[in-house]
């Protein structure tokens, strides 16, 4: 049997796990201002505000290092059964929350579901350096990225719709029980990389495998060895840096608003659960498309004959140029209408840039560093991400966000100006004098 445009079948898949993957994490963020008074019914609002921080950075902190394991792991036993692996334990410990009693347990399986739910980034990139020629790669990673808008955009009406019907411990069951079916179209769609694929036709796999190869030349012009560098010479050439401070700056924008928007709207404009499920989904709304423009914008401007440097740098830095004036904007809205609106424009701007930094890897290396350094720019960026998630409830004790957004906004800034200063020229990167080429040396 042969299928066509298999490519797409696999980041379709992709980007279904995403969506679970932010309906699992959201659970919690769109609950917890109604669980957490059950939960500590003698906690102001103040201290319930930091228990959820304390929760929401163990997260991160466990996710930064799941996504530095993870970029490794999936080097390491590949695309098909790492995916496997990681989706398999973060839905588990999903159901695992249904039994948390108090920080404790929670910080645990919260822990859990953050190491395992990190695997889904490097193994997305992966898949998309895999599945997919240099010219397609944005627009798949911005599909693959619309999928947590999506996630976003579905959890939180759909939480808090089921928050009428069912209790807690009841939801944290159901939403993990979906991320186990999700496994069963993946181990039948995708049995090997495209080139031993047996559904896929030879002109797909042709397509792909002539269009993705990294070609760096020599002085004399001969394409030499496609270039595979260990770690330790990964982090010595300023390129990785410029993705890994990139990603760090870039990221803790959208985590601001993946784990405060109910908590924010909630706290400000005295939402119940219903007044969550009619505007809590307008941000990710613009992040949807966010990721579909990025993708589109980028795959339009190679077309065209622009370079892969002049195309991402575009990008990326019109995604922080939208994200800068909104999220100043956002220190005074007006109203909840004009703040989701905000948000939407902000998140918008979020998506636009990440899904082209997040392509970085694969346009910098090849092989198996890809993953690997997906996974120390992710694990930077949810160390960055927790410092800010965890000095939330503090900066907005008396319920002013303003201080909040103005780091943002910086933090959109520092984005932009390290991919122009550390990645002067965006293209495959050479090999530093006396790299010896270790698969080469082996025969």
């Amino acid at each position: 049997m042969k299928m066509r445009n298999l490519r797409w079948w696999v980041i379709t898949l992709v980007a279904l796990a995403t969506v679970i993957n932010y309906i699992d994490r959201q659970s919690l963020s769109v609950l917890w201002p109604f669980m957490g008074k059950e939960i500590y019914p003698d906690y102001s609002d103040v201290e319930l505000k930091e228990v959820y921080g304390i929760i929401s950075v163990v997260f991160l902190f466990s996710y930064a290092f799941g996504q530095a394991i993870f970029g490794k792991i999936f080097d390491w036993i590949g695309t098909r059964v790492g995916f496997v692996l990681s989706i398999g334990i973060w839905s588990i410990a999903t159901v695992l929350h249904a039994f948390a009693q108090g920080i404790l347990t929670f910080s645990l399986f919260r822990a859990i579901l953050g190491v395992s739910e990190a695997g889904n980034w490097p193994g997305a990139a992966k898949a998309n350096a895999e599945w997919f020629p240099t010219r397609e790669r944005a627009l798949a990673q911005g599909i693959f990225n619309s999928g947590a808008a999506i996630g976003g955009i579905i959890a939180v009406p759909l939480i808090a719709y089921l928050a009428l019907f069912f209790s807690w411990k009841v939801i944290f069951v159901l939403v993990g029980l979906t991320g186990l079916l999700w496994l069963i179209p993946w181990l039948i769609v995708v049995k090997s990389p495209p080139g031993s694929h047996p559904w896929i036709t030879e002109e797909e796999r042709e397509y792909i495998l002539t269009g993705q190869k990294n070609e760096v030349k020599d002085e004399s012009g001969v394409v030499a060895n496609e270039y595979t560098p260990s770690t330790g010479q990964l982090l010595s050439h300023k390129q990785s840096w410029g993705v890994i401070i990139a990603t760090a700056a870039i990221d803790p924008i959208w985590w601001l608003f993946i784990v405060w928007i109910p908590t924010y709207l909630v706290e400000v404009y005295q939402m119940d659960v219903k007044g969550l499920a009619i505007y809590g989904w307008v941000p990710y709304l613009g992040a949807m498309f966010g990721a579909w423009f990025g993708g589109l914008l980028a795959q339009n401007r190679l077309k065209a004959g622009w370079s892969v440097n002049k195309t991402r740098k575009l990008v990326i830095s019109l995604g922080c140029l939208i994200m800068l004036p909104s999220l100043l904007a956002l220190s005074n809205p007006g109203g909840e209408v004009a703040a989701v609106i905000i948000m939407a424009t902000i998140l918008f701007g979020f998506q636009t840039a990440i899904g082209n930094v997040q392509t970085l890897p694969s346009d910098l290396y090849g092989g198996k560093t890809v993953g690997t350094l997906s996974g120390f720019a992710g694990m930077a960026a949810k160390l960055t991400a927790g410092a800010l998630i965890y000095a939330v409830p503090f900066l907005t004790a008396d319920g002013n966000y303003t201080v909040v957004f103005i780091i943002g906004a910086c933090l959109a800034i520092l984005a932009m100006i390290s991919i122009w200063l550390l990645c002067p020229k965006i293209e495959p990167v050479p090999a530093k004098a006396g790299y010896v080429d270790q698969g080469a040396a082996k025969q």
